[in-house]
């Protein structure tokens, strides 16, 4: 049963994706609390090729895993990012080099699944459960605490409830209550389509130089961008193509062909990268790209002791590969709050501390990404697809997302958290 003393607190983790699993590793560390995790899926998988962590977001987890960090990173078949190279892709100066960096301390990429199999890997089998689809959150009269009812029929008690279920989740709803549709997702103006390809195969194709080095490759271009980065070891490579979307589109799923990347990309195919990433594509059954959609605002996170993270909270596009880290970034905040609170009254501080401290920074990022995605499709009115431009238009707009220090960030929770206790 749920209880709002101190000898424990049951929290209801809804989503079992990469936010819904890293929360778990990070709240199952607490002994007061005790948590299951509730996917609507009947595995719990990733869709989706790859995922690139800069320093913030290995630092969120370094502070939520500790040293055992490296060794999940390890399992997962992480590449470091030692280099990243941005390239024009088209035009008269398709070729040149807008920068390159290098950092002593690079992030890494991985697989989002196998990213995914190892944080569920670590949590009890106990607290997973599989094919369970929320049906409603209800408020108990007698009790602070809520029932969590399933599609299924299952009810359960809870003291609090976490949604991360992804951007299209119900919890958000419950959130928002009757203004939930008001803030829901809308496209953003990009669509992408990913794929994995052998190592040795997009070699071949694209050219040895390109893999000399475990770099990540961003090829900016008119109305565009590719991207490739190697994957598993080095048995692997993640390639992307991203367009400027013409028109909102209520439909985010769109097959593709030769005839629709060709036209998408007609103004890069004198140049070096396209005509080859047009065949790795095409080499793929079943090839669809996907409408790029993120919240443009949101109120809150929280509705007392319901709250929302990761895409329930901040969908955002890619172009700064900023996802999977505010997810990080979410859960160990949440594990920093929830490590203090001793009753229902105190999750309901501590989830208004995660709002006011993680809503604006990641509204933030979710501009900045969109803004990024105008300048690298070649869109930016002033840097149109200049080097010097474009460099100087890119150069300063990761500064604020990787260097935020995550120790300064969870003092910051802390203490918002204590006034609102003393207060």
């Amino acid at each position: 049963m749920a209880t709002t003393d101190t000898s424990h607190l049951r929290i209801a983790i809804i989503g079992g994706g990469l936010a819904g699993a890293t929360l778990a590793n990070a709240l199952i560390q607490i002994p007061r609390l005790e948590i299951q995790v509730y996917e609507a899926a009947p595995t719990f998988s990733e869709r989706g090729a790859a995922v690139a962590l800069g320093p913030n977001a290995l630092q969120a987890l370094h502070e939520i895993l500790g040293s055992g960090k490296d060794d999940l990173m390890k399992r997962a078949g992480a590449v470091p990012l030692n280099s990243v190279r941005s390239v024009i892709g088209s035009g008269p100066n398709a070729g040149k080099i807008v920068f390159e960096s290098s950092d002593p301390e690079p992030g890494i990429v991985v697989h989002r699944a196998s990213l995914l199999s190892e944080l569920v890997g670590q949590l009890p089998k106990t607290v997973l459960h599989a094919n369970k689809k929320l049906a409603a959150i209800n408020l108990k009269s007698d009790t602070a605490a809520m029932e969590v009812v399933f599609e299924d029929g299952t009810i359960a008690d809870f003291d609090a409830v976490i949604g991360a279920d992804g951007i299209f989740g119900r919890v958000r709803s419950f959130v928002l209550g009757d203004d939930a549709d008001r803030y829901d997702a809308s496209p953003a103006g990009f669509w992408d389509c990913r794929t994995l390809v052998p190592f040795e195969k997009a070699k071949t194709v694209l050219g040895s130089e390109l893999f000399e080095i475990d770099r990540q490759y961003g090829w900016a271009g008119d109305g565009g961008y590719i991207l490739h980065d190697v994957l598993a070891n080095r048995t692997t490579v993640h390639c992307v193509i991203s367009a400027v979307e013409p028109s909102p589109t209520r439909d985010r799923k769109r097959p593709l062909n030769r005839e629709i990347l060709t036209q998408t990309l007609n103004k890069w195919l004198d140049g070096p990268i396209a005509k080859g990433i047009i065949e790795l594509f095409l080499e793929q059954d079943d090839l669809d790209g996907y409408s790029q959609w993120e919240h443009k605002e949101t109120p809150t996170y929280v509705n007392g002791t319901i709250c929302v993270i990761g895409d329930a909270a901040h969908a955002t596009t890619p172009w700064q590969g900023a996802g999977a880290a505010m997810a990080f970034e979410d859960a160990m905040i949440l594990q920093a709050l929830l490590s203090h609170a001793t009753s229902s009254k105190d999750i309901k501080l501590a989830f208004s501390a995660f709002d006011a401290l993680r809503r604006p920074r990641c509204q933030r990022i979710i501009d900045s990404s969109r803004g990024t995605g105008v300048i690298l499709c070649g869109r930016d009115a002033n840097a149109g697809l200049d080097p010097e431009k474009l460099l100087e238009a890119l150069a300063p707009r990761w500064d604020f997302i990787e260097g935020l220090d995550m120790v300064a960030h969870k003092e910051e929770a802390l203490r918002i958290f204590a006034e609102a206790k003393m207060g």
